[in-house]
């Protein structure tokens, strides 16, 4: 059933469209539900981020946070009107990649809920948090220039970031400086991985549970199969 699920959100079939060697598609969706439900797919996800954390492999000098659009051409719960889609209805991914990529945090929203608004979301989604800075190192937080709120800036120092808003262009301007490395890319690259799984690009789901529960179980493969590459 698990792979079934896990096959559905890969290729971004419809139910109706599983092939019968992997189950019958309304047995295998009542499994989805109920395990959406009990909180199942987060689970593997949890679990590899607990693991790096406590072999010292997750690194956390720098953190990255956007959001991206997709299409929810069936409505339902947390959408919203797209405004980079003639108003059509639309869903926000949000995530905070490390700095190797890895989600750490998530949250979906309607297309129309600005990403300020969704911080505080997404760092209360992280299954593990940054151990304690030492020699008065700071990890660093960086966002575009969507995010530039003193809130914001606040509640990133509570919880012990050192804070970096910047819009692309004042970015390009640092990157031209020798030894600067750009920082953002972080949760480009997680949101690139993201993509790979079909189910994610075109939200069809009208429970934003189910959605989330397929952007969970997508965040618990990039987080064991990448560490399997960046690790061994």
């Amino acid at each position: 059933m698990f792979f079934a699920i896990y096959y559905i959100l890969g290729t971004g079939m419809q139910w109706k469209a599983l092939p019968r060697c992997l189950g019958a598609a309304s047995t295998v969706h009542d499994w989805f539900q109920q395990w959406t439900q009990a909180g199942v797919f987060k689970q593997p996800w949890t679990s590899g981020l607990v693991q790096l954390q406590a072999e010292g492999r997750l690194d956390w000098d720098w953190q990255g946070l956007d959001a991206c659009q997709t299409k929810a051409p069936l409505g339902g719960e947390a959408v919203g009107p797209n405004p980079t889609d003639r108003g059509k209805g639309g869903v926000k991914r949000h995530a905070d990649g490390q700095a190797q990529g890895l989600p750490i945090g998530v949250a979906v929203t309607g297309a129309n809920v600005h990403e300020v608004t969704q911080v505080r979301a997404v760092l209360d989604s992280m299954p593990v948090l940054p151990p304690p800075a030492e020699d008065d190192f700071a990890p660093g937080f960086c966002a575009d220039k969507g995010y530039d709120a003193e809130a914001i800036r606040r509640l990133l120092a509570q919880w012990g970031y050192r804070v970096h808003i910047l819009s692309r262009g004042e970015e390009a301007d640092k990157c031209r400086t020798p030894g600067y490395r750009a920082r953002r890319w972080v949760v480009e690259r997680t949101h690139a991985w993201f993509h790979q799984f079909r189910r994610l690009l075109i939200r069809w789901e009208k429970k934003v549970d189910n959605y989330e529960a397929f952007l969970h179980l997508a965040c618990a493969n990039t987080v064991w199969r990448r560490s399997l590459l960046f690790f061994g």
